[in-house]
């Protein structure tokens, strides 16, 4: 199967590697101060376009990366969530960012949850990261609920590296014995 013929669904979540026009949406994202604050900070639309490459690459080169997460029912670009390694990262990582018009739904857990039910399935990976800020609170309430603990504190590489994350995470037999069983993938 060709990778971004990927179709994961929850139920009200479509998860899917990005499209073009998907683009839009993560404009909006990273272009707003406070959703783009903990991924990198926000840039104009010339500069999320550079940076909206990056995922559709990583599913290219590395066969996974995060999810474009869409609203089943309308169709809405909602946000990104899914599997993430960049060189020199802490971890195998699943990671999540939102518009803020998603926030406080619930639509980060959902996703995270069907997001780790495929790495640990279809990427074997045997434990997920998940790097926070510290002053990062709701996405670290995500973490919990995710079964995730506080493993420790960590840098991340460049041009980051001034940034300190709390990496959180669990071993895929933690998820396992949390989730009953890894799937979930239709």
């Amino acid at each position: 199967m060709n990778v971004f013929d990927l179709r994961i669904e929850t139920a009200r979540l479509l998860l899917r590697p990005p499209r073009i026009e998907d683009f839009d949406g993560y404009a909006e994202l990273v272009g707003d101060e406070e959703t783009a604050r903990h991924i990198g900070g926000h840039v104009g639309r010339a500069a999320a376009w550079r940076k909206f490459l990056q995922q559709p690459g990583a599913w290219a080169v590395q066969g996974f990366g995060m999810f474009s997460v869409l609203d089943k029912a309308s169709g809405q670009w909602l946000g990104q969530c899914g599997p993430w390694r960049p060189e020199g990262w802490p971890g195998n990582e699943v990671g999540w960012s939102f518009l803020r018009s998603a926030w406080g739904h619930g639509y980060a857990t959902e996703a995270a949850t069907a997001a780790m039910d495929w790495a640990f399935s279809a990427l074997d990976w045997q434990d997920v990261i998940h790097c926070i800020a510290p002053e990062n609170v709701a996405s670290q309430r995500v973490a919990q609920r995710l079964g995730s603990m506080l493993l420790r504190q960590s840098s991340l590489p460049a041009p980051y590296e001034t940034h300190i994350v709390g990496v959180w995470g669990q071993t895929r037999v933690a998820w396992e014995q949390g989730r009953g069983t890894v799937g979930g993938i239709s």
